[in-house]
């Protein structure tokens, strides 16, 4: 059945040989989101959520690897949420992927039929008065707190777990720590964590993060991510991966 693609749309093929529709306006698939699924711990049976979903990348590369059971994509703007409708039914994965057009500062259990084992998410990075306005709303609610901040996703997923269920994030490097208070606040404990460099010459650009709902206190920093050689001749898109993130782009997972 050939695939419907509409007026400010467009259809790439990415990793783990899926279809992602996204709207030309809309905020694109990136290193970030993949490098979160990739973070998401396998457990077929889970029941899950993925809160901010936008086009449903996350829960797709998940569902594609058959990473979890049943996943909840939740996405405040209607356009996507049926978005992530379209592309669950593209990949053949709306029987794994349940889209869910809410507003995560509401969410309840009863929203996902009970309490979940894992909740993700990839939330906006970025403050309401910070970076450029000129930009589509869609692109703007993607990357700014407008529709909640990290302790509102922090509150969200806490509601949404059962006792010792993980929460995993990717976030900046440079508001640790409001992603530790708000983990914090509510009784959400940091578990493993990991830096993501572009190669060893540079800062981290991104920071992954577990936590789980109730747990004692207890962190575990892995090794940092060099994402390429610092030694590479070519730079930008053509620049090769590192063998460890080739690794982790071949296998979606950090798990040796």
């Amino acid at each position: 059945m050939e695939t419907e693609i509409k007026t400010g749309e467009r259809i790439d093929a990415i990793n783990e040989n899926l279809k992602l529709i996204q709207k030309k306006n809309g905020l694109t698939f990136g290193t970030d989101a993949y490098l979160l699924a990739a973070y998401v711990r396998r457990c077929r049976t889970a029941r899950a959520a993925d809160l901010g979903s936008g086009t449903g990348i996350i829960s797709l590369l998940c569902a594609a690897r058959e990473k979890l059971g049943r996943i909840y994509a939740v996405e405040l703007q209607p356009d996507f949420a049926e978005l992530i409708r379209r592309n669950a039914a593209l990949n053949g994965l709306d029987g794994k992927i349940t889209p869910l057009c809410a507003d995560i500062r509401e969410l309840k259990p009863s929203d996902t039929d009970g309490e979940l084992d894992i909740v993700f998410s990839n939330p906006p990075y970025m403050k309401t008065n910070s970076g450029k306005r000129n930009e589509s709303d869609e692109k703007y609610i993607a990357r700014h707190e407008v529709c909640g901040d990290i302790y509102d996703f922090a509150a969200a997923a806490s509601r949404l777990l059962r006792h010792g269920g993980t929460f995993s994030c990717v976030y900046r490097p440079d508001r640790l720590t409001e992603l530790f208070d708000s983990l914090r606040k509510y009784k959400l404990e940091p578990k493993r964590m990991t830096f993501v460099h572009a190669d060893e010459k540079t800062p981290p650009s991104m920071v992954l993060l577990d936590a789980k709902k109730g747990a004692a206190c207890g962190l575990v920093i892995t090794p940092p991510l060099f994402l390429h050689s610092a030694n590479d001749a070519l730079k930008g898109a053509s620049r090769p991966l590192s063998e460890k993130a080739q690794k982790i782009y071949d296998t979606c997972s950090f798990e040796e």
